[in-house]
């Protein structure tokens, strides 16, 4: 009963969610208009209501929403070693904050850039900047070694 319990609750949660997928995808993409400031800036915290439902939360690239995508995310763990060993954290903050085009994979802008989101704080760009940073940490820190 418990596995049939879980695969319910996956269905159920990428049954609500698909329909921001399709949103995105009619649009090209582009920022979530839909989706809400979390109260967070915590890295983790951020990571898991805006990246996880794609990455997953290993941030491997297996999310629930993986299958229905036109390309599948990246594993967000290997960032460093398809870069030299270096972790480019200026560029995965202009990712984030869409200054900057994930090359290919995403087909336009597949991936929501969350930027102008974490920016509609009251005002306050300086705390979306904050954010983008400490999500940009955040995926540095799960780099496999």
């Amino acid at each position: 009963m418990t596995g049939k319990l879980l695969s319910g609750l996956v269905v159920s949660g990428a049954l609500v969610a698909l329909p921001l997928v399709w949103a995105q995808s009619s649009r090209g993409g582009g920022a979530a208009d839909d989706q809400r400031l979390i109260a967070s800036i915590q890295g983790p915290a951020l990571y898991k209501a805006y990246c996880a439902s794609c990455h997953g939360a290993d941030a491997k690239g297996r999310g629930p929403l993986a299958p229905f995508l036109k390309t599948l995310p990246a594993d967000l763990t290997h960032v460093s070693a398809r870069n030299n060993g270096t972790f480019p954290l200026m560029r995965m903050e202009r990712i984030i904050s869409g200054e900057e085009e994930v090359p290919s994979g995403h087909g336009g802008r597949g991936m929501p850039v969350w930027g102008p989101i974490f920016s509609q704080v009251d005002d306050d760009r300086d705390m979306g900047r904050v954010r983008i940073d400490n999500l940009a940490r955040y995926i540095r820190d799960l780099q496999t070694k």
